[in-house]
């Protein structure tokens, strides 16, 4: 099943180039010039930057060899199109290629479902869906008031009200995955290995070690060190000069 599934992820980096003309990166992309395609697609990003192009940037590095490039422009990508299987996919994929499995702590299922909805969407996706659920409870208000029947002024009051709710969430998202994208949490490591240490200088007490392409989380930042979180809950310092943010 696994090797089932690494070849369907495979076949959609082949394939999955976003139908735009980047300055020859999708032509360079198609003949196998990966370095080239990458090179022209980095140009792109001076004039701006998308989820299409980082997915494209994220399959050339992949197809060029240079998987923690590739990770770190997948990661790109899905900030800003969460709900994106293709991208979610070869991110997938990507990580599997790299050294350190981390397993995540265990969250509550309810915060779980709670992120797992946010992720949906953008949040210009969310903002936008949470001002069309209001009006559409505005509509209900005028429902409720100026309803006929009882049973109308009754849909009215109850609908509006979960569209109220909705409204309310769909903000919430929105300016959470907002601070997602500014706030710069994340970062991929940059090194063939590095040794964790318990504190901010070369001669703090070695933790761990992990490895180039790893997703971390940073807590804090002194000088030139950044403390960093794994999945597992792990916490350590590194030379933020071996980390990419995200």
């Amino acid at each position: 099943m696994k090797i089932f599934s690494a070849l369907i992820a495979a076949c959609v980096i082949s394939s999955g180039i976003f139908a735009q003309d980047l300055s020859g990166g999708a032509e360079a992309y198609a003949k196998g010039n990966y370095v080239e395609a990458a090179e022209a697609y980095d140009r792109e990003l001076s004039k701006g930057v998308s989820a299409e192009l980082y997915y494209n940037l994220g399959n050339a590095y992949y197809k060029s060899g240079k998987t923690a490039l590739a990770i770190l422009n997948y990661e790109r990508a899905l900030e800003l199109a969460p709900g994106d299987g293709d991208i979610r996919a070869n991110l997938e994929l990507a990580q599997s290629k790299i050294t350190d499995k981390i397993e995540p702590v265990e969250t509550f299922f309810a915060v779980q479902w709670f992120h797992d909805i946010q992720d949906l969407q953008s949040s210009d996706a969310w903002a936008k869906s949470g001002i069309v659920l209001f009006i559409l409870m505005i509509c209900c208000s005028f429902l409720f008031f100026f309803g006929r029947f009882s049973i109308l002024r009754k849909a009215g009051f109850y609908v509006g009200i979960a569209l109220l709710v909705c409204a309310g969430l769909s903000n919430i998202f929105a300016n959470n995955r907002k601070k997602i994208v500014e706030q710069k949490k994340y970062a991929i490591i940059f090194a063939p290995s590095i040794t964790v240490k318990s504190s901010p200088n070369p001669g703090g007490t070695d933790l761990f070690v992990i490895h180039e392409g790893l997703k971390v989380r940073i807590k804090n930042t002194l000088n030139d060190w950044a403390e960093i979180e794994l999945a597992d809950g792990n916490v350590g310092w590194v030379s933020s000069s071996l980390l990419e943010q995200i």
